[in-house]
């Protein structure tokens, strides 16, 4: 079963704007997008014993289910708001590609406005406490994306801003308009290229950095063991690492993990995600990672991952997993990554 949950939940603060949150948030996106068929009633036990466990971070987007994943998150908020701190995002619209992407994103100041207005609507909130722009729209300057959510921060209706799959250059324009408190990336054992630019630019402006499926979409868990057992409407079907001629080289990484969680009395999950919590004292930048979940005994196990340290020897075995990996680490579908920008 791994370790489990005993101490109360660390908090942290991301950035130099004053958000505190919990030191490891939740991930609400496959509640309700993307990974099969939604079970609201189980979403709900999540939330609630989330609350339990300190777990008050919480990250979704107006993009997931067409906003029906705010709309969830709605019906706990609504007594209990001034326990959370909510994130949500902005800018991908339009259907859903074949491979799982928005088809189109936007980020010109109007439909900023707008989006924000109706993202508060759905969740039944006066104010946001991070709000995210989900892709950069490179047919906008950021400045101009980020003045218009700045005002957002002016009118009270967001406290904080953040920015998700930018660059480095990207983030340094846009905290020259205001104040970034975080960008949200990929990041995790078999995913590191961010820290090729994008954490030492977070570490160099004081923002902060929330990883997002720091388990590999569930894979670094051991648990995902085929693509044809996922419901067809699961967007892991689209993920290359996951494909035929490369999944098998990386089951292998998974073994590592798994030999190392052994050899801790932890799960591979847990271990996975106390690498990523490690690398906030390497890069010295505040680190919140956002596993999702729909299930409250995936919650309790990746809990407990805050509490969990791992020896040099076990730092040494994971630290070169990412190399290994094979296959690239999302779709091409030209929407979905600062990678595709230099």
């Amino acid at each position: 079963m791994g370790r489990r949950y005993v101490a109360g939940m660390k908090r942290v603060t991301l950035g130099s704007t004053g958000l505190r949150v919990s030191a490891q948030g939740l991930g609400c996106m496959g509640m309700s997008h993307g990974y099969g068929p939604a079970d609201q009633a189980e979403s709900l036990a999540v939330l609630r014993r989330a609350l339990e466990l300190g777990v008050t971070f919480w990250d979704t987007a107006d993009y997931y289910a067409n906003g029906a994943n705010e709309r969830l998150l709605a019906t706990v908020l609504a007594d209990h708001r001034a326990e959370v701190e909510i994130a949500t995002k902005f800018g991908l619209v339009g259907g859903v590609t074949p491979s799982g992407g928005a088809q189109q994103v936007r980020g010109d100041p109007p439909y900023v406005r707008a989006a924000c207005d109706a993202s508060l609507r759905r969740l039944r909130v006066d104010v946001i406490d991070l709000y995210y722009q989900h892709r950069v729209d490179v047919s906008v300057p950021i400045e101009d994306t980020v003045g218009a959510m700045a005002e957002l921060v002016d009118a009270g209706k967001v406290r904080h801003l953040g920015l998700s799959e930018a660059t480095a250059t990207e983030l340094r324009r846009a905290h020259a308009v205001h104040p970034i408190a975080a960008v949200q990336s990929e990041w995790s054992l078999w995913s590191r290229d961010v820290e090729a630019a994008v954490v030492p630019a977070c570490r160099e402006l004081g923002v902060g950095f929330v990883p997002y499926s720091p388990l590999g979409r569930g894979f670094l868990t051991g648990q995902l063991t085929a693509i044809d057992s996922l419901p067809e409407n699961d967007i892991r079907r689209a993920q290359p690492r996951l494909q035929a001629g490369v999944v098998d080289a990386n089951r292998a990484l998974v073994d590592v993990v798994r030999k190392v969680a052994a050899a801790l009395g932890a799960t591979p999950a847990q271990v996975a995600l106390a690498w990523v919590h490690h690398r906030a004292a390497v890069w010295e930048v505040p680190v919140v990672p956002i596993p999702g979940t729909k299930r409250t005994r995936w919650l309790d196990q990746n809990v407990a991952a805050v509490e969990l340290h791992l020896p040099a020897d076990a730092l040494e075995r994971l630290d070169g997993l990412a190399e290994r990996a094979a296959g690239d680490r999302h779709p091409q579908m030209g929407l979905t990554s600062a990678g595709d920008r230099p």
